[in-house]
């Protein structure tokens, strides 16, 4: 994309309501108009998405699960299902790539789109915002809020302030306005160390970040000051990052009581590393690295990396990586346990349109076998035998 100055650039931030917890309700119809919270149940599980029926009771999402249940004890909890997440995410995401080919992807439901170029062929920025409401909705059958506005903060700040089921645009000359009423904390980069640096020089809404004198608000903020106050002031330069190329992959189970057995921690372990392969292979990837994290209790976490004989999308060749390196930190271990594993793929190229039947294409193989039989009948349909073993702690 050529240099633009951020008012001429016609910029949409697209995220889905509540898109996990939306998901469960369109496929179970039963659960619409239900508080609906979707997240681990154990004792240690956090709320990954509610269904906008929850909200009124306070529960919100990263909240433990045992103080959402408090807070809302008739909901309906449910453990996530990443695989048909991604499933109804590649739609959403084929309908971004058919109005702009700048599509800057933030999650499985959330992304930036820049239409700038798209304009003279498909006509005003809220025409395009308009079509990919209305394509969503038709193809999946889940709702998306769209900000529209001259760079990303402003795209982003209206479809938060429109959700749910929003569609705004904030103009350039707009943005201050808009902005200025906003507590500090709502900017983007304002963590929790700088919102209460700001609150301790008497700045509390984004109206007063831009306008405070710059030299107190460099002494209090050193050289972030500036940034900062651009952005209070709507200006953000920022590009979309179209094709923004995956850094890793990785999937991560949270126990709720530790586990002390390897055996089982190896079973788990091949659950995850099914689960990236499955997410890997989707992407038409292939990964080179592999990193298993594990966190004792209570807090300490250790990563151990190795690189795979060659890249690969095989939940076997993964595992026998994943297994020795979950293996050498066990060793070193006087009484190993585990609250936490995880393992991820990174280093990642095109994967090749190779013949499965080909020498050493055997993993490849008996890997596309479960990924279609899993698509048809349900994720977890067909399973590795060696992961069976956790099914019972679920």
């Amino acid at each position: 994309m050529s240099p633009m100055a951020a008012s001429e650039r016609s910029i949409i931030h697209v995220d889905m309501d509540a898109f996990y917890a939306s998901v469960e309700q369109l496929d179970r119809p039963e659960l619409r108009g239900r508080p609906v919270i979707v997240g681990g149940l154990g004792p240690r599980g956090v709320v990954s998405t509610c269904s906008y029926e929850a909200r009124p009771y306070g529960v919100r999402s990263a909240m433990p699960t045992a103080q959402a249940r408090r807070l809302c004890p008739d909901g309906v909890y449910l453990v996530p299902r990443i695989e048909r997440y991604s499933e109804a995410s590649a739609i959403v995401f084929e309908v971004f790539h058919e109005v702009t080919p700048q599509v800057e992807g933030l999650s499985l439901d959330e992304a930036f789109l820049d239409v700038t170029a798209s304009l003279k062929l498909l006509g005003t920025v809220e025409s395009i915002g308009r079509r990919i409401k209305r394509s969503i909705l038709e193809r999946t059958g889940l709702v998306a809020s769209v900000g529209m506005g001259p760079n990303k903060l402003v795209a982003k700040l209206a479809s938060e302030m429109s959700k749910p089921d929003g569609f705004l645009r904030i103009r350039g000359g707009e943005a201050r306005t808009k902005l200025a009423p906003l507590p500090v904390g709502r900017l983007w980069t304002v963590g929790k160390v700088t919102e209460q640096t700001l609150h301790r020089i008497g700045i509390h809404t984004i109206g007063e970040l831009a306008a405070c004198d710059p030299s107190r608000l460099t002494r209090a903020l050193g050289r972030q000051a500036p940034v900062l106050q651009a952005l209070a002031r709507g200006e953000d330069s920022r590009a979309v990052e179209s094709e923004r190329a995956e850094q890793s992959i990785g999937s991560e189970h949270t126990f709720d009581t530790d586990v002390a057995d390897r055996n089982l921690a190896e079973a788990w372990l091949l659950k995850q590393c099914e689960r990236v392969a499955a997410r890997v292979r989707a992407r038409n990837l292939r990964g080179a690295t592999v990193t298993v994290k594990l966190r004792e209790p209570p807090f300490t976490t250790y990563t151990r990396q190795a690189s795979l004989a060659a890249p690969s999308a095989s939940a076997s060749e993964i595992f026998e990586v994943a297994r020795r390196l979950l293996g050498a930190w066990w060793q070193t271990q006087p009484k190993p346990r585990l609250r936490l594993l995880g393992v991820s793929l990174s280093g990642f190229d095109r994967l090749p349109q190779e013949d499965m039947f080909v020498e050493g294409a055997r993993g490849a193989a008996t890997d596309q076998v479960q990924d279609r039989i899993n698509l048809r009948f349900g994720n977890g349909s067909l399973v590795r035998a060696g992961s069976l073993r956790t099914r019972e702690p679920e």
